[in-house]
């Protein structure tokens, strides 16, 4: 494309403005996408086509959120600067982007004086070179250290890549045994099949021969009743037969022979009966005894079949658990196998991207040692040309010594406004460089100027007159010597600025300006400053970041200037006032003030309101008097963001933070807010309009952060007064009676909270007034700082929200030992234990300030931060049998225990006696201690709650209203104080 638009032939020096500029622009998408401002700004700020301003503004600015933005927006800016613009941009392309320029022009680079446009001196542009390659060589440095890591990474992924090859022989060799064990498993499965159908055959055979026992028993249960009735009917024979014959032998009637005849053939039937049963006898015990031998056989079978069902059970719940086994073995070997394979796939992941950041990285190695090659050849060539025109130089130089003296005298009448007769037998343009000056002191009217010795002057000399001999003959050895020194200057182009005379004054003023001069023979005093060095501003600027300090007269400066915002959004100049020193020096509408630096009393004052209420930032404002530095930050979009939430009310200023009250305050006309002790507040604006000496505040939900009734309280200041005066009626009330006293004591407790603080300062709340060490004010050093009042009224307090259940700490001490097992033994609470600690782990645990309480002074067994923070990750309460002592240490470590004090009285501790003396405690001691604990709760950097002691009747309703305490105390935000020592 570059080739279509300018031809080979035509030079880029050769071309006019616009033809130049429809070239870049032509290529604008390419060089916005290829090239970072950076890199070529250095050049271009060599080539006085961008300033200070416009870096700052390029590098810096919000709205310009990428590199091709900063890119397009340098473009711009070149191209009001012309021809020159364009000319300096091919230049820095063709130094730091070769193949860029090649694609713009057309042509490749050279480091040939004649390309070059000559908007840099030759001196400059050598040393500019002699920069870049320097540049370079880190860039290469950093390029093979980078290069070096990549490798050392590269070593140890291939030693991971090692292992895991070892773990995947080891997983193969686990899958062939899981293949082996399935077989094996298999195998087993089917003999346990043949055992489940060997055992049906025996369940078969074993029902047929107990259905055969059971025939058998039936028929030798029919043939023993047939044995009976047999039995039976010949007892009945034979006792009729003898009844027969005693008959028939007793009486003899005349038919004897027909009954003899039936005796004979009754006998012959007995004697056949006779005949008859042993032989059926013999018959039946026969069978008798052969059923007898089956019983015993079967009964033998049976049990021979109820052994080896028994040993079949055993044999399947072996296997059964075989089984269960194998398949938990299988399936963590699959999961292993799956788990293997996942690593293994993102370690060849890794390894490619690895591999191809390698080749990037060897090919961008590759890149720049070519580069650097290129760049050594240049430089080795601009070296030979430079000592050519030394040689010219010095040639040149004798010559012209004859006149030179004249010279410089025509120089010292003319000053400034007379042209240098050098200038046209110089071929380079001769225009004399800027002096960088020191800031001057407001204060000072003149200084002397100063001059050096030639001798001592370098090539980077600030002078606006040109070198000596001597300078020009050692400039080849402090260009590689003082290599060093370009960062040093770098960075002092940041620190250095120039101050021109007050607006103030109304006489026309003039600072003289010290100059370091290269001539040994004089320095001369100029009584103007040259127009060039002139600036817009009469006052010193000084840019650092996105802060700019600006030096003024500010005598009264609020009413020069007025202010909006607060803590929240920070404090913002909101008008400055016509024609004042303000206006003059440019401070517009939108700036934030960081901080103001003024003297007062002969001491340097510093108050930091970047995070200061509008309060306390007016009151700063209100105290300047004389020369100030203000600290300006430009936040246009914050600031009109704040205009618009004020214009549609949707807050009434910038203030935003939460305070705890220190004492009770009564409701009062005008919308004045009724307050107690230990309540929280929300105090959203420290300057209410119409009202003096007044916050606006409103009171905050306890559970979410919801503001709720709203009104008016009185200032830090106002408030701090109305609590001293509180203690002293308190204390002289106090004076009139014992009985008096104690009402008193009970009062104080209730509407007054002393706390004190270590700050030392206006407002303890807004520490902002710092005195600056000033070697002008030594005397100042050693004298003590001034006391104030440490009484606070309202305490800072930040919300916090603790994810999981708080630990439960029960006041007073002794009552709190007695409960503690109690609530510990409910669900949802479990008690602290102690831990034994080695002497080792006791002293590192103590330096740590991780041991809450010793159970025994110098024992082993301790109260840890561990030992509660192992409870709180079960999701429930931890009970504490601890002292108070254990808050602070707990709430470094962002646990905020839940603190219940339980008030006593003589009656309250009267329905305790039995427990008490259950643990060798006494109502006194009970009272003792509660006495001496409550006031150290008003020095706890948390809230806690206190039980009336007449709300409760025995132990059993004081733990269930001790567990609804607990459960809406969890619900609460919980408000900390930060350190006030």
């Amino acid at each position: 494309m570059a080739e279509e638009c300018v031809p080979k032939d035509l030079d880029p020096k050769e071309m006019g403005e616009e033809e130049l500029w429809e070239l870049i622009n032509d290529n604008r998408h390419r060089i916005s996408l290829g090239v970072r401002p950076c890199i070529l700004i250095p050049y271009l700020r060599q080539a006085r086509v961008l300033n200070e301003m416009d870096e700052d503004e390029i590098l810096s600015c919000h709205n310009l959120t990428n590199r091709c933005m900063r890119t397009s927006h340098m473009l711009d800016l070149l191209r009001t600067q012309g021809k020159n613009g364009g000319m300096a941009l091919l230049e820095s392309l063709m130094i730091h982007y070769p193949a860029l320029y090649t694609q713009v022009t057309g042509h490749k680079p050279s480091t040939e004086p004649s390309r070059f446009s000559g908007l840099i001196k030759y001196s400059e542009l050598t040393e500019y070179l002699v920069r870049a390659v320097t540049g370079m060589q880190k860039e290469l440095q950093e390029a093979r250290n980078e290069a070096s890591k990549l490798r050392a990474h590269g070593a140890s992924l291939e030693a991971d890549i090692s292992q895991m090859m070892e773990q995947e022989m080891k997983s193969r060799t686990l899958r062939t045994d899981n293949e082996r064990i399935q077989r094996h498993l298999c195998s087993l499965q089917r003999e346990v099949t043949k055992l489940k159908d060997e055992k049906c055959d025996l369940y078969i055979r074993y029902t047929a021969a107990i259905e055969e026992k059971s025939a058998v028993n039936g028929r030798l249960h029919e043939l023993n009743l047939q044995v009976y009735q047999l039995q039976t009917e010949l007892q009945n024979a034979q006792a009729e037969n003898e009844f027969q014959r005693q008959r028939s032998l007793k009486s003899v009637c005349p038919e004897s022979p027909q009954l003899q005849d039936e005796v004979r053939s009754l006998r012959c039937q007995l004697v056949k009966a006779e005949k008859l049963d042993p032989a059926r006898q013999d018959i039946l015990a026969q069978d008798l005894a052969e059923a007898i031998d089956s019983q015993v056989e079967l009964a033998e079978q049976l049990r021979s079949y109820r052994e080896e069902n028994e040993q079949l059970l055993r044999d399947k719940k072996k296997l059964l658990d075989q089984n269960e086994s194998l398949s938990l073995q299988v399936q963590q070997l699959t999961l292993d196998c799956k788990m293997h394979q996942e690593k293994n796939t993102v370690i060849q992941n890794q390894m490619k991207a690895l591999q191809a950041e390698r080749d990037q990285a060897y090919q961008s190695r590759d890149e720049a040692q070519a580069m650097i090659a290129r760049v050594l050849a240049e430089k080795d060539t601009l070296r030979c040309q430079l000592v050519e025109l030394q040689e010219k130089v010095f040639s040149l130089q004798t010559k012209r010594s004859s006149t030179e003296l004249h010279q410089s005298s025509e120089e010292t009448e003319g000053g400034w406004d007379s042209p240098s007769s050098s200038s046209d037998e110089c071929p380079v343009s001769c225009r004399r460089r800027l002096c960088r000056m020191d800031a001057i002191n407001p204060s000072m009217v003149s200084c002397n100027s100063e001059c050096e010795d030639g001798a001592t002057c370098s090539v980077r000399s600030r002078n606006a007159e040109p070198p000596s001999p001597e300078s020009l003959r050692r400039r080849k050895e402090i260009l590689y010597a003082e290599s060093s020194s370009e960062a040093a200057e770098t960075d002092s182009l940041l620190d250095d600025f120039v101050l021109l005379p007050s607006v103030v004054n109304e006489g026309m003023q003039t600072f003289r300006l010290s100059s370091r001069r290269r001539s040994s023979s004089h320095s001369l005093s100029r009584s103007s400053v040259p127009p060039f060095l002139m600036r817009s501003r009469p006052k010193a600027i000084r840019v650092s970041g996105r802060v700019l300090s600006i030096s003024f007269q500010g005598e009264a400066l609020l009413s020069q200037l007025a202010v909006v915002g607060g803590n929240k959004t920070g404090v913002f100049v909101h008008q400055v006032t016509e024609g004042s020193a303000a206006h003059t020096v440019g401070i517009s509408p939108g700036a934030q003030i960081v901080e103001v630096k003024y003297e007062k009393n002969q001491k340097a004052l510093r108050m930091v309101l970047e995070d200061s209420t509008l309060e306390e930032a007016m009151w700063a404002l209100g105290q300047v008097a004389g020369i100030c530095h203000l600290s300006l930050r430009p936040r246009q979009d914050d600031y009109e963001a704040l205009l618009q939430q004020l214009q549609s009310s949707e807050t009434s200023s910038g203030d935003s933070f939460y305070v705890r009250v220190n004492m009770s305050l009564a409701a009062g006309p005008g919308g004045t807010l009724a307050v107690s002790c230990n309540d929280i507040l929300h105090v959203t604006n420290t300057r209410p309009a119409g009202i003096d000496d007044s916050w606006c505040a409103s009171h905050v939900h306890p559970c979410q952060l919801l503001d709720l009734q709203s009104g008016t309280v009185p200032n830090y200041y106002r408030a701090q007064r109305l609590l001293i005066r509180a203690i002293e009626d308190m204390s002289f009330q106090a004076k009139k009676s014992e009985k008096g006293e104690r009402v008193m004591t009970q009062n104080t407790q209730k509407t007054v909270r002393i706390v004190s603080t270590g700050r030392q300062g206006r407002n303890p709340l807004w520490v902002s007034v710092e005195e600056e060490k000033s070697a002008s004010a030594e005397s100042d050093a050693t004298s003590a700082p001034k006391s104030c009042v440490t009484l606070m009224p309202y305490t800072l307090v930040t919300p916090r929200y603790p994810p999981v259940c708080r630990p439960v700490l029960l006041l007073p001490s002794v009552l709190g030992r007695i409960l503690d097992k109690k609530l510990a033994s409910w669900q949802g609470f479990q008690l602290c234990e102690p831990e034994v600690l080695s002497s080792s782990e006791h002293a590192a645990q103590l330096q740590r300030s991780e041991i809450l309480e010793e159970v025994e002074q110098g024992g082993s067994r301790c109260y840890t931060l561990q030992s509660v923070e192992k409870v709180m990750k079960k999701g429930i309460h931890c009970v504490l049998p601890l002292g108070l002592d254990c808050v602070r240490r707990l709430q470094r470590s962002e646990i905020f225990p839940i603190i219940i004090f339980i008030g006593q009285s003589a009656r309250s501790a009267r329905k305790l006696r039995s427990k008490l003396h259950r643990h060798s405690q006494t109502e006194e001691q009970l009272l003792a201690c509660s006495r001496s604990e409550e006031p150290l709760l008003d020095k706890l950097p948390c809230l806690y709650h206190s039980v009336d002691p007449e709300s409760w009747c025995d132990q059993t309703s004081l733990l269930t209203s001790l567990r609804t305490i607990i459960w809406e105390e969890q619900k609460k935000i919980v408000w900390v104080e930060p350190d006030l020592w």
